[in-house]
């Protein structure tokens, strides 16, 4: 091949996957690699996939054909990310599809292995061979496509919760200096980035590996006064962890919105200590009502298992009766899925899945109807939003209380992307705001 090849690539999963794949693009692009979005175009059918929990491998599996049969039939099919990494011997086997499996320890192996591929032989001098970390850490990133972006700190987990595979494939935490990570959001800021969300299996945890004084907490500080930076969200903290000086630098500190994604899990003492997790939903209320006696607007959203091995019916209300309780603004449930390795796969008093899901879709049905009356309470208030895009001639913005791709969203009256502005909330839809903007 006498050209550069193009590359499409496909992301599943969650944030901080996003951010490896913009590594990855990065890394292609300083090997010379070009970039389409339309796969029938590309040379190259990339997927970073997901192996979280069995839902996200079949949605991976399936993206995986779907992309076999839309490509051209000269392109190659590259799977990569965490399902390569925790699979790579048994996907190479089962999907003849995929001309190659790359692990995230083998990406330093990638550009070598595209070279190999398509035949490609650059006359340029390539950057020289980088680690994986490298690689997910320090490699720059391409001109962001929207005005918010994930900065990932830290990469692996320590934590021992009886459900979760990551570490096993993603390793002990490994935090990236505060240097390294400031460098990266002020880039990011110079591209146009406005919304920084800082992400990692166990962010509240941030630092304390590499002996960072302060933790999380002093890295806000470090970087939340970067030139451009008008809004840093934080995701995934560990309730355990959210402390009182990191919450006082949440409230206190102008940069950082009032957004708490505290990751829960359950409700029942029985239920977390098998599940190896901290807390009850007593300790549970008792962390809400602190952040909401010193942020009463503060936003609130959290994730549960439902379904987990041994949990009753008595467990299930407990956790409803918790969220009447609670009133969180979002929340996220889903189904236990079992995961080979861990020590919840192989408890007795597995659940049905129909069982799971009727469950599931019960205590949904609980959240959306106080994330509705959440949002309503918003109607007649003005909000600093971020207008991401437009949708069909409609602008889609975002206030404090709205994360990026998981929330609701504000729509807007006019406005254009990546442009910042006060809203006054006029009404809902569901999950969703309506608002007037206010001004020129």
């Amino acid at each position: 091949m006498s050209q550069p090849p193009a590359v499409h690539l496909t992301t599943l999963g969650c944030a901080k996957n996003q951010v490896d794949s913009d590594k990855v693009v990065a890394l292609l692009g300083e090997a010379g690699y070009g970039a389409v979005d339309d796969p029938a175009d590309a040379d190259v059918v990339m997927v970073n996939t997901c192996a979280f929990i069995e839902a996200a491998r079949r949605e991976s599996i399936d993206t995986i054909l779907e992309l076999s049969a839309a490509k051209r039939t000269d392109a190659k099919l590259v799977v990569i990310g965490c399902m390569a990494q925790r699979y790579e011997t048994e996907l190479a086997s089962a999907l003849p599809e995929a001309d190659a499996v790359v692990g995230l320890d083998r990406y330093p192996e990638l550009i070598g292995r595209l070279d190999t591929l398509t035949d490609w032989q650059p006359i340029d001098i390539r950057p020289a061979r980088r680690s994986s970390m490298d690689i997910l850490f320090r490699v720059a990133r391409p001109t962001p496509t929207t005005p918010y972006a994930y900065v990932k700190v830290a990469e692996g987990c320590d934590k021992t919760c009886s459900f979760c595979a990551i570490p096993q494939f993603r390793g002990p935490q490994r935090s990236r200096p505060p240097v390294n990570i400031r460098d990266e959001i002020v880039d990011l800021t110079a591209a146009g980035v406005g919304e920084i969300v800082l992400v990692a299996q166990d962010l509240a945890a941030y630092g304390r590996d590499i002996g960072a004084p302060g933790g999380l907490t002093e890295l806000i500080r470090f970087v939340s006064d970067v030139d451009g930076l008008r809004r840093l969200r934080l995701f995934y903290l560990y309730p355990k962890e959210v402390r009182p000086a990191l919450v006082d630098e949440m409230i206190g500190n102008p940069r950082v919105v009032d957004y708490f994604d505290l990751s829960l899990q359950h409700t029942s003492p029985a239920l977390l200590r098998a599940m190896r997790r901290p807390g009850s939903g007593d300790a549970h209320l008792e962390l809400i009502g602190d952040i909401r006696m010193r942020a009463p607007g503060a936003a609130i959203r959290s994730s549960f298992i439902v379904g987990f091995p041994g949990e009753t019916d008595a467990d299930v209300e407990e956790l409803a009766d918790f969220l009447r309780a609670a009133r969180i603004d979002w929340g996220g449930f889903f189904p236990y899925s079992p995961e080979e390795g861990t020590d919840a796969a192989v408890l007795a008093d597995q659940i049905p899945e129909p069982d799971k899901l009727e469950r599931l879709r019960y205590l949904q049905a609980i959240q959306e109807e106080i994330t509705a009356e959440r949002n309503a309470s918003m109607v007649g208030r003005r909000l600093d939003v971020l207008v991401d895009h437009v949708e069909e001639g409609t602008p889609v913005a975002r206030s404090y209380r709205e994360a990026p791709e998981i929330d609701g969203v504000i729509v807007l009256d006019r406005g254009e992307p990546g442009e910042w502005t006060v809203a006054e909330i006029t009404g809902t839809y569901g999950n969703d705001l309506a608002g007037r903007r206010i001004g020129s």
